[in-house]
C-alpha cells in the first residue's frame, strides 16, 4: 500500500564528466545495480505514493533502463543546478502529500530506515537535512548553525569563506521537506552565485526565514551518504558494500576464506557451516543449504545448491532465465558449467569440462569428464562417458534426448536427438545414436575396424 503522505524525488540527471564515460553517471553499476536503481530499491520499502526521477544527460538511457520502476519522470534540459532539477519535478508531485524526499541517484548505499528517519524528522512540520561529518569536506555544502547550534544555512564549497570551509559538518544532498513549502521555495531560487546556478540549499536560509525549524538526522555511517564522481569513488563504494555483505555473512556463521575477496551481486542465503573459498562472486538469488562447500574463483548466478553439496573450484553456474537446482550431496567441476535449466538430483557428479544445459539428471547420475548434456533427461545411475554429447539441435529447433536408468554411454558418443536409450542399456564408444537403443542392449554405430598391410605414409617431397 502507497503511503498517502510521501512524495520521492530521485536526482538523476548529471552527466558525471569524471566518469570519463558514454554511459550516463547514474547507470554505472555497484554491486550488479546502477547507482539509480539501488537508491530506488532504498526507497521502495517507503511507499511513496509518487517517485519522480529527474533525467538529464543521457535521458532515454536513464528512462529506459527504469522502465520498470513504477518512477515518473522529469527532464532538467539544461542542467542548471539542483534547485532548478526540484523545479522540474514539482509539476509531477503529489501536492496532498505532506512530505517530500529528496535523494541523489549517485549516492546509492543509502539506508532505507535512515531515509526513514529522515522523513519522521520532518513530519510535515520542518525542514530535514541529512548531514554528516566528515575529517574531510573539501568539495562539500557546509552546515552553518548559529551559537545556539542551529541551522541557520548551507554554504556550497565554491562560495565558501576560508572560516566556513573549516566546518566538518556537510549536507549530504539528501532532505525532507514540507511539500507546499518546498514547491513555494525552488520556485522562489535565483541563480546569483559563484556558478550561476539554482541551489537547492537556498532553501535552507528561505525556511530559517520564515520561522519553519531547520533541524539535521544523521546516517549510521559516512558510507551510506558518499557519492560518486569518478571510477576510483564507484571502486571505493562497491569495496566498502562488499565489506559489509561479508560481514553480514560472517556473523551468520559463514566461513569466508577472505572477506576482502568476495563479491556478492544479488541476494545469499545461507544455510549452517557453509564454506566459500577466495574469489567467489555470487549474482542474482542465490541459496546454499546446510555444509554447502564452495571452491575458489566460483561463479553462482540464480541457483539453489543442496546440503552437502560441494562445487569444486572455476565452476561456472548460470541460472539466469532458467534457476539451476544442485541435489544434496552433489559434486560440480572443477572447471564445469552449469546452464539454465540445470537441474541434477542426489549425488549426481558433474566433473571437470562438463556442461549442462536445461536437462535433468537423476540421484547418482555421472558425467566425470569432458561431455555435453543439452536438453537432456538422465535416469539415476547413468554413465556418462568422456567426450560425449547430446546433439540436441537441427540447426532450426531443439530436441530432447531421453537416457533411462543405469544406462551406460562410452566415450566418444553422440546423441542425436530426440532420441531415447533404454534402462539398463550400453552404447559402445565412439558411436553415434539417431535411433532407439534397446533396454539391456549393447548398441554400438560405428564403422568396422580395418588394417591395409603394406600401407605407408605419404613422405615429404625434396626441395628444388
Amino acid at each position: 500500500m502507497s503511503n498517502p503522505g510521501l512524495n520521492t524525488v530521485i536526482m538523476a540527471a548529471g552527466k558525471g564528466t569524471r566518469m570519463k564515460s558514454a554511459l550516463p553517471k547514474v547507470l554505472h553499476k555497484l554491486a550488479g545495480r546502477s547507482l539509480v536503481q539501488h537508491v530506488l530499491d532504498a526507497a521502495a520499502p517507503l511507499n511513496a505514493v509518487r517517485t519522480v526521477t529527474i533525467t538529464g544527460h543521457g535521458a532515454d538511457r536513464v528512462e529506459q533502463a527504469l522502465t520498470c520502476s513504477g518512477s515518473h519522470f522529469a527532464r532538467q534540459m539544461p542542467q542548471l543546478g539542483t534547485g532548478h532539477a526540484v523545479q522540474k519535478a514539482v509539476p509531477q508531485l503529489d501536492m496532498t502529500a505532506a512530505v517530500t524526499l529528496v535523494l541523489n541517484g549517485d549516492v546509492p548505499l543509502i539506508r532505507t530506515d535512515t531515509a526513514a528517519a529522515l522523513v519522521q524528522a520532518c513530519g510535515g512540520q520542518q525542514l530535514a537535512l541529512l548531514t554528516v561529518t566528515l575529517d574531510d569536506a573539501t568539495g562539500y555544502g557546509r552546515i552553518v548553525r548559529n551559537r545556539q547550534g542551529q541551522i541557520q544555512g548551507i554554504v556550497e564549497h565554491k562560495d565558501a569563506t576560508p572560516e566556513q570551509r573549516e566546518i566538518r559538518e556537510i549536507y549530504t544532498g539528501i532532505l525532507a521537506a514540507p511539500t507546499a513549502a518546498l514547491a513555494r521555495w525552488v520556485m522562489a531560487l535565483d541563480n546569483r552565485n559563484a556558478q550561476g546556478e539554482y541551489y537547492l540549499t537556498d532553501i535552507v536560509a528561505m525556511a530559517v526565514a520564515e520561522g519553519l525549524p531547520v533541524v539535521s538526522a544523521q546516517p549510521s555511517s559516512e558510507t551510506e551518504v558518499l557519492g560518486v564522481n569518478s571510477p576510483l569513488q564507484l571502486a571505493d563504494l562497491e569495496r566498502r558494500w562488499q565489506r559489509q555483505q561479508a560481514e553480514t555473512l560472517l556473523e551468520s556463521g559463514v566461513r569466508l576464506a577472505d572477506p576482502a575477496r568476495f563479491d556478492l551481486r544479488g541476494t545469499l542465503r545461507c544455510g549452517q557451516d557453509v564454506e566459500i573459498d577466495v574469489g567467489c562472486i555470487f549474482e542474482g538469488e542465490v541459496e546454499l543449504g546446510d555444509n554447502v562447500r564452495i571452491g575458489a574463483h566460483c561463479v553462482v548466478r540464480h541457483a539453489q545448491i543442496a546440503a552437502g553439496a560441494v562445487i569444486q573450484p572455476f565452476t561456472h553456474i548460470d541460472g539466469e532465465g532458467g534457476r539451476v537446482v544442485v541435489g544434496p550431496g552433489a559434486q560440480v567441476g572443477p572447471y564445469a558449467r552449469l546452464r539454465p535449466g540445470a537441474t541434477l538430483g542426489a549425488d549426481v557428479h558433474i566433473g571437470n569440462f562438463v556442461e549442462v544445459k536445461n536437462s535433468s539428471l537423476a540421484a547418482g547420475a555421472k558425467a566425470n569428464h569432458l561431455a555435453y548434456l543439452g536438453d537432456a533427461t538422465v535416469g539415476e545411475r547413468v554413465n556418462f562417458g568422456a567426450g560425449s554429447i547430446t546433439a540436441n539441435y537441427d540447426g532450426a529447433n531443439k530436441h530432447r534426448t531421453v537416457i533411462e536408468p543405469d544406462a551406460h554411454i562410452g566415450s566418444n558418443c553422440v546423441l542425436v536427438a530426440p532420441v531415447i536409450i533404454g534402462a539398463g542399456a550400453t552404447i559402445g564408444g565412439g558411436s553415434t545414436i539417431a535411433k532407439p537403443a534397446p533396454a539391456g542392449q549393447l548398441t554400438v554405430a560405428r564403422a568396422r575396424q580395418m588394417s591395409l598391410a603394406g600401407w605407408q605414409r605419404p613422405l615429404k617431397q625434396p626441395k628444388g
